[in-house]
């Protein structure tokens, strides 16, 4: 249990409206977006600098208490689950440092909403490339420790691709600066393995990422089909045309009827999937290609082909895909979202899979996905009140990881593994490459203070052994 001199130590470096110590107001943050674990904190201490999170992390040092950093909590693997100890809360840290357009350059602390960046610079014809679909919202810390996906990650890459350096608080307490604003610095490529981390390295306070110009056009489709294959087969079609269209999303009938429930926008509710695909580019060939892609997908049925005319229509159609998910409280109290990637020429055979393992369950799965890159999101609707649907939907995202690595892909693609996946890592890696991955992370997080119990399936739940054997809970 954190002490009572322990938390006037914390208000003395934070500010006595920087500390919340007790259940009432705590609760709040008990879990993240994976909703089916919850654990609250003891203390949630909420920095405004570097030097503050710094002094925090060495209190906790001190005391042997372990300490998780979180953004927004929009993370969806309970990668911010604190199971007690200290959580450092990190959205108070929310400005734009630096903007420099000669070098593309944007400099931001981890509590900046990851839109911000864009609205930043947009007014120069530029743009921070990475857009979850929870952007509004989302954090740039919490997007560079789980290394960040979304729709246009197709063309543009995930978040890695777009990191240059990041400040970062230690586990230790110490501060260090690792990166900048070159473009290939010598030694390690320790951003590429900060990045995706999961906040286990260390609590990341402020990061320098590249601003890329805004594209000279776009063409926004929403093509609908029948059938599921139909739309799939399609996204194979697409890819080996050799077009990289800027974004290729599907979205189920499932999802398609919450989104009319929730927006009215016309969307055809009977329509087995649709796809919305955009393209960007230059004036003077995207016309061209837009019509090599409705030929593509009236080759595989498409019974309508929809073009954006207006800006307002491609708002709508993107506000329909990025709420999608949000959409399905309307048909279910609670989801589970996951993030398996398979090749693109499985989707088909996967989709068909999920379908199977929702019928054996007794569950209804939606699916709204990065169908481009294989990146699925299968959200499987219940009521968490309901011990036995909880089980059942545990059970049932169990199978679906499985089949995921069984068609060569991955059990995450985007959300991390957290607490929600840690149990099938073991699918994709040996016990030597688990060993491999952990002795590097104990390289840098030794005392393995710092957000303790994730990735690993060794990881342990509660607040560590250093913590629990200084209370004389347990023998030297």
């Amino acid at each position: 249990m954190i002490t009572s001199t322990v938390i006037k130590e914390l208000v003395a470096i934070v500010g006595p409206q920087g500390v919340l110590a007790g259940k009432d107001k705590t609760l709040v943050y008990d879990c993240d977006a994976y909703t089916i674990e919850k654990s609250p904190p003891e203390v949630v201490v909420l920095p405004t600098t570097t030097e503050q999170v710094a002094a925090v992390v060495r209190l906790a040092n001190r005391e042997g208490i372990p300490f998780v950093p979180r953004g927004a909590g929009t993370g969806l693997s309970g990668g911010a689950l604190a199971h007690g100890g200290l959580l450092i809360a990190l959205t108070r840290m929310n400005k734009i440092l630096k903007t420099d357009y000669r070098n593309r350059r944007i400099v931001a602390e981890a509590g900046a909403i990851n839109i911000q960046l864009t609205k930043a610079v947009t007014g120069k014809g530029y743009l921070y490339a990475p857009d979850p679909s929870s952007q509004n919202s989302c954090t740039l810390g919490g997007n560079v420790a789980e290394n960040s996906g979304g729709p246009h990650t197709l063309k543009y890459g995930v978040t890695t691709n777009h990191v240059l350096g990041v400040k970062m608080v230690m586990p230790d307490g110490s501060i260090a600066e690792i990166g900048g604003e070159l473009e290939d610095p010598v030694g390690y490529d320790l951003i590429g393995l900060i990045v995706g981390s999961e906040g286990t390295f260390g609590v990341v306070t402020e990061a320098t990422v590249r601003m890329v110009r805004q594209p000279q056009t776009y063409r926004t489709l929403l093509a609908v089909f029948n059938t599921i294959a139909e739309a799939t087969n399609t996204v194979s079609d697409i890819i080996a045309a050799g077009i990289i269209p800027a974004a290729l999303e599907m979205m189920d009938q499932i999802i398609l009827q919450a989104v009319e429930m929730a927006f009215h926008f016309g969307f055809p509710t009977d329509a087995g999937a649709v796809l919305l695909i955009e393209l960007d580019g230059l004036e003077a060939a995207i016309d061209r290609q837009a019509e090599q892609v409705q030929a593509l997908c009236e080759k595989n049925q498409a019974r309508e082909v929809r073009l954006a005319r207006t800006e307002q229509e491609r708002t709508n159609l993107w506000i329909a895909r990025k709420k999608g998910i949000g959409a399905t409280g309307r048909l279910a109290p609670s989801c589970v979202t996951h993030d398996g990637v398979i090749p693109r020429t499985r989707l088909p055979h996967l989709l068909e899979l999920i379908a199977e393992i929702g019928a054996k369950y007794g569950l209804r799965i939606a699916n709204v996905f990065h169908a481009g890159d294989g990146n699925l999101h299968p959200v499987i609707l219940f009521d968490e009140r309901d011990p036995d649907q909880v089980r059942r939907v545990v059970e049932a995202g169990g199978e679906i990881l499985k089949a995921c690595v069984s068609e060569g892909g991955s059990v995450t693609g985007e959300h991390g593994i957290g607490v929600e996946k840690k149990e099938f890592i073991s699918l994709m890696f040996t016990p030597r490459d688990l060993e491999v991955m952990e002795r590097v992370k104990l390289a840098f997080n030794p005392n393995e203070l710092c957000n303790p119990g994730k990735i690993f399936p060794s990881a342990r739940h509660v607040c560590t052994e250093s913590f629990v054997r200084r209370r004389g809970a347990l023998p030297m």
